[in-house]
Order: structure tokens, then C-alpha cells, then sequence
């Protein structure tokens, strides 16, 4: 089989204060994250918005110690993997290749071919699919597979898409609620809320993002792996900007669940592995203020997976498996492949997509521009208001 390697793909994170901005560039720059009809807008709007969010944001990092944690705890993973997978008599090398910060993906599929790698295991440490997690990542992927003859003739990979439905992966989560649930004096009456990161909708009704429905299904399979009689919800957190996110949002949620008398609250972090930004700061201290004031007395969360001894055994697993089947590549991954069209210039006419309509959506995109310009300069207008500037 020659040498096999694991690369384990996440977003990344800012690890010192400095590097905030331009992850914020970095990550804005996608168009995975931020859809416009014209390339060309992608980076100079990108500057804007990182230049403009990263005085707040770095007040968030400050807030849980200066920098994200999430390189160190991927590279923890990466460790107990490795080890997991020797006890099962599986030697690899595991890589790890974030999208927005070091070590970059292209850094990781550098050192892959460095290392000689024949046999390439794809594992995104999301459990979910999203086009702006996974998706985002794989089309990098393709690309430079695509121009890298090397890659083409040295390495046969295998992707693995998501893996919510993993019996370990929902024991593992079942087992961290129930740790939880047990400090309350009356478990069966704590509400679990699983709050997960959210998407436009749009991702989802125009684009064809099967995340929605993966969250979901996640959720009733971990609530049937906790096998417990507690009430549970289902919202989405960490939105931004004017257009709308899938619902419910997580902070009207948990006020609503103070209306009707709750009390007793357990956020379960449904998307995450890794403890982050979203579950740190915006969990802990966000999320628990408007709970607080909202009337809920009784605020817990259930950490992230991190290595969570039931969860990397069964990754170990997982990479066994597509080790020994055959390869999936990365255009032939169901969930990108029931995706329609993202970007104008992909569409055809079948689409409904006319040249009249396109050049009404360059011209508001331009406006839409100028207006941002204004309102950076100004420090006046509705983005401000709305807390995205």
C-alpha cells in the first residue's frame, strides 16, 4: 500500500492578536462565505469587512486568553489518531491542513508530497457537510489536484464527506450530555439545547446545502444515542450581516425558552469537536448573558469532543475503512455533486439566469460596493446597526 496519510482538514484560527485581521481577510476572501456576482469584489470587500471587524474580534480573543485554541486541540486530535490507529496496526502519518489560517491546506498537501504519501485518507473534522466548511476545503482540493500532475500520478486518495451518523461519534456525545446532565439536582427536567453554527438560508434553498438536514438528522440520533426523557431544541448561532440565516437563531431561542419557564439549561455545541471561538466566547459568555437576563438560572455547556477517547477511537476507525474501500474522489462526492450552480458565471441559461439579469446583479453589486465605502467612512448606516461594521 506504500505510505498512507491522514489529512485532517478544519478552519482554522487566529493563534495571537496580530493574526486576526487577516484570518478575517482570509476567511472573508472565500466565496464559500460570501457570495458575490463578480470575483473581482471578493478581495477588496473582504479588506473592508476584516479591516472593520478585527478591533471587535480581538477583543473576543482577549477574552478567552489572546488566540484561538483550535490549532493546538486539531493537532491533539491528530496525536491521539495516530495512536489509535497503531493500536489497531494501522501505521500513518497524519497531516493537518486548515483553510484560513497556518498550517494552510496547500502547507499540508506541500509536506504529503514531501513525505512520498501513496495512499491519502481526506478526513474533515466537521461532522456535518457544509459548501462553506467541508465544501469550501474540497473545492480547494480539487483544484489543486487539477494542476499538480505530481499529485495526480503519486497519491490516490479517498475523501470522506461527513460522518455525523457514526455510532462513536454520537456514543461519544451522549455520554459528555450525560456527564452534564447528571450536575443538575433534577436531570430529567434540564432542557438540552444543541446549538449549532448557522448558514444563509440561501446556501441551503439555492444552493443546495444538505447541512440543514444532516444538523437535524445529528441531532435525533445523539437524542436516541442519550436514550433520556429531556426536551430538546435545535437553534443556529454566530450569524452576520442583513440577510437571513437559518432559523430558529439561537439567542431568541433560549429567550423564548425563558418565556415558557425553563430553567434548566444544557447547550450541547452540535457542530463543533474543537473548543473554539463560538463555544468559548460567544457559548459561555454571549450566550449565558442573554440566558441570564432572560430569566434562566441554571446555565451549563457540554464541552467539545477534543479527544474524547470514544470519538478519536472511532475516527481510527473510520480511516481503517476508507483505507481498505475504494476510493472516493472529490468529484464524485455526493453532497457537491447535488449542489446546483453557486456563482453566476457557473449557471447557464437553464438556470434562468438571462444576461439582462446578470448585468442588474453586477450594477447592484457595484451599488451595494459604494454604499459599504460610505458607510466604513461615514461610521453611520445599517450594517453598523445591525453590529456586521
Amino acid at each position: 500500500m506504500g505510505r498512507v496519510g491522514v489529512l485532517l482538514l478544519n478552519l482554522g484560527g487566529p493563534e495571537q492578536l496580530e493574526d486576526v485581521r487577516p484570518f478575517l481577510f482570509n476567511l472573508f476572501s472565500d466565496p464559500e462565505i460570501i457570495r458575490l456576482p463578480f470575483t473581482w469584489l471578493q478581495k477588496p470587500l473582504a479588506w473592508l469587512i476584516s479591516s472593520s471587524r478585527a478591533k471587535k474580534s480581538q477583543e473576543n480573543y482577549k477574552l478567552i486568553g489572546g488566540g484561538s485554541p483550535l490549532l493546538r486541540i486539531t493537532q491533539e486530535q491528530g496525536q491521539a489518531l495516530q495512536a489509535s490507529l497503531q493500536q489497531k496496526g494501522q501505521d500513518a502519518q497524519i497531516y493537518v491542513g486548515m483553510r484560513y489560517w497556518h498550517p494552510f491546506t496547500e502547507e499540508a498537501i506541500a509536506r504529503i508530497k514531501r513525505d512520498q504519501v501513496t495512499r491519502l485518507v481526506i478526513l474533515p473534522l466537521y461532522p456535518q457537510f457544509s459548501i462553506s466548511t467541508s465544501g469550501s476545503s474540497f473545492r480547494l482540493l480539487a483544484k489543486i489536484w487539477q494542476e499538480d500532475p505530481v499529485l495526480q500520478q503519486q497519491v490516490d486518495y479517498t475523501v470522506i464527506p461527513s460522518w455525523y451518523k457514526r455510532s462513536g461519534y454520537l456514543r461519544a456525545m451522549a455520554d459528555l450530555i450525560a456527564q452534564q446532565l447528571d450536575q443538575f439536582s433534577e436531570p430529567d427536567q434540564v432542557h438540552i439545547f444543541f446549538s449549532a453554527h448557522g448558514v444563509p438560508l440561501s446556501y441551503v434553498e439555492e444552493a443546495g446545502d444538505p447541512y440543514q438536514k444532516e444538523i437535524e438528522d445529528c441531532t435525533d440520533l445523539i437524542m436516541q444515542a442519550l436514550d433520556r426523557p429531556n426536551a430538546h431544541t435545535l437553534a443556529y448561532q454566530s450569524r452576520v450581516g442583513p440577510v437571513e440565516w437559518l432559523k430558529p437563531y439561537t439567542e431568541e431561542s433560549i429567550e423564548a425558552l425563558a418565556e415558557q419557564g425553563v430553567d434548566n439549561l444544557l447547550v450541547v455545541p452540535v457542530s463543533f469537536v474543537s473548543e473554539h471561538i463560538e463555544t468559548l466566547q460567544e457559548i459561555d459568555m454571549e450566550y449565558r448573558e442573554v440566558a441570564e437576563h432572560a430569566g434562566i438560572h441554571h446555565f451549563k455547556r457540554v464541552p467539545a469532543l477534543n479527544t474524547h477517547p470514544i470519538f478519536i477511537d472511532d475516527l481510527a476507525d473510520l480511516v481503517v475503512s476508507a483505507i481498505n474501500t475504494p476510493s472516493l474522489k472529490l468529484d464524485e462526492v455526493p453532497q457537491m455533486m447535488k449542489q446546483v450552480k453557486m456563482y453566476p458565471q457557473e449557471r447557464s441559461s437553464g438556470w434562468g439566469m438571462t444576461t439582462v439579469a446578470e448585468v442588474w446583479n453586477g450594477r447592484l453589486a457595484m451599488l451595494g460596493f459604494i454604499a459599504l465605502i460610505v458607510e466604513l467612512v461615514s461610521g453611520h448606516g445599517p450594517l453598523h446597526s445591525i453590529g456586521l461594521l
